[in-house]
C-alpha cells in the first residue's frame, strides 16, 4: 500500500529549468501520481504564480527548494582564479554563437529566504529540499505551518544528518539519477556533489534504511514497473522519477532535449560539472567532452554558461546543450504523462 504521506507509489521529480510546469504536475496527479513543482531558478513571484495555477486545478502537489551553499557563494581566491580560467576556456564557445560571457556572479542564493517566508506564510502540503539541509529551525517552522518536510540525500551519512533535523521523509537519490546530484557531504576522497558509491538504487535504499527510521522515496534509474517494484520491495514508500517523464507531451523540457533522448547518436550518460559547477548526469555531448573539468562553484558556473546554453538551444545544437538524463534514458517514452503513470501502476 502507498505510504499515507504520498498516497501513491509514483512521484514525478521536481525538474527545475522549466520541465515541471503546473500543467505537467496536474497531468501526473490526474493519472494517479504525485508531482512536485520546482522553485529552483525562479523568482519568488514566479514560484507563487505556479502555486496559484496548480491550486486552481485541484491537484495535489509539493514544492522543491534548492538549499544554497554559503561556501560556494563565498569562494576563496584560489577558486575565484579557477572561475576566471574557466571563463577564458568558454570564450571559444561564446565566439561560436556570437554571444558575450557574463561577469562572474557570486550573489545568487536563489532567493532562499524569500521562498521560505512565502512557504511559511502560505503553507503547502509537501516541501522538499535538495543540495543541502534547510536547518532545524526551518524544518520545525514549516511543520508548525502544516507542511511535511522531505530532504534529498545520497548516502547513509547524509540521511543521518537529515533525520537529526527532524524531517518527515527522505528522497534517497542514487548516482544513476539524471540531472544534479543532491549530495551535500563529501564522500571519502571525493568533493561534495561528486560521484556516489556504486551499486543499485535498491542497495543504496537498504543502506539508508539501516541508518534511519523514516519513510524513504527511491530515486535513480527507475523507468518502468519492474524498477518500481524493485525499490518498493527494498522498502521504499514510493519512487521518484524524472527521466521517465522528460519526453512526455506535458513535460516542459525543450523539444531539442526530448529529441536527443531518442537519438541513437548519443550513446551514454556521464557525470559532469561543465554546465553548472555541480555534478549532474547528462547525455555525453561535445560540450561535456570539451570541458572535462569545471570549478566546484554552483551556481556561478551555471550563470557563466547560461548564454551559451540559450544560444545552443536557439540554434538547435544539441552538442552544446545540457541534456540531463538518468542512466535509463533509453526507456523514456514520448506520449501523454498518463501513459507513463498507468504503465508504472499497471496491476496495482
Amino acid at each position: 500500500m502507498p505510504h499515507e504521506l504520498f498516497g501513491t507509489p509514483v512521484i514525478a521529480a521536481p525538474m527545475a529549468g522549466g520541465t515541471s510546469t503546473p500543467a505537467f504536475v496536474e497531468a501526473v496527479h490526474r493519472a494517479g501520481g504525485l508531482g512536485f513543482l520546482a522553485a529552483g531558478y525562479k523568482s519568488v513571484a514566479a514560484m507563487q504564480a505556479e502555486v496559484r495555477t496548480i491550486r486552481e486545478s485541484g491537484a495535489r502537489f509539493g514544492m522543491n527548494v534548492f538549499v544554497p551553499d554559503p561556501a560556494q557563494l563565498r569562494p576563496s581566491a584560489a577558486v575565484l582564479a579557477e572561475l576566471e580560467d574557466y571563463r577564458l576556456q568558454l570564450r571559444a564557445d561564446a565566439r561560436r554563437y556570437g554571444v558575450e560571457l557574463p561577469q562572474l556572479r557570486l550573489d545568487d542564493d536563489d532567493e532562499w529566504q524569500g521562498k521560505i517566508d512565502v512557504l511559511l506564510a502560505d503553507p503547502l502540503e509537501l516541501v522538499s529540499f535538495a543540495f543541502g539541509l534547510p536547518g532545524l529551525d526551518v524544518v520545525r517552522a514549516l511543520q508548525r505551518a502544516g507542511s511535511a518536510v522531505l530532504a534529498t540525500v545520497t548516502t547513509a551519512a547524509e540521511a543521518v544528518h537529515a533525520a537529526e533535523q527532524g524531517v518527515d521523509a527522505l528522497v534517497v537519490q542514487h548516482t544513476s539519477a539524471g540531472a544534479h546530484s543532491a549530495a551535500f557531504l563529501p564522500a571519502p576522497g571525493a568533493q561534495p556533489g561528486g560521484p556516489q558509491p556504486v551499486g543499485t538504487t535498491a542497495e543504496l535504499l537498504a543502506e539508508v534504511r539501516s541508518a534511519v527510521d523514516l519513510p524513504l522515496v527511491a530515486a535513480g534509474g527507475i523507468m518502468d514497473a519492474a524498477g518500481l517494484d524493485a525499490v518498493l520491495r527494498a522498502g521504499a514508500a514510493a519512487a521518484q522519477l524524472g527521466t521517465a517523464f522528460l519526453r512526455t507531451d506535458e513535460s516542459g523540457a525543450r523539444q531539442l532535449h526530448k529529441d536527443a533522448l531518442a537519438d541513437p547518436h548519443f550513446t551514454r550518460t556521464r557525470l559532469t560539472r561543465a554546465f553548472t559547477g555541480r555534478q549532474a548526469r547528462a547525455l555525453e555531448n561535445e560540450f561535456v567532452r570539451d570541458h572535462p573539468e569545471a570549478p566546484v562553484v554552483y551556481p556561478a558556473v551555471h550563470h557563466l554558461t547560461a548564454p551559451l546554453r540559450a544560444a545552443a538551444a536557439a540554434a538547435g545544437d544539441a552538442e552544446r546543450l545540457n541534456l540531463w538524463a538518468g542512466s535509463g534514458w533509453r526507456q523514456a517514452q514520448a506520449g501523454p504523462v498518463a501513459d507513463v503513470v498507468h504503465g508504472l501502476l499497471a496491476g496495482r
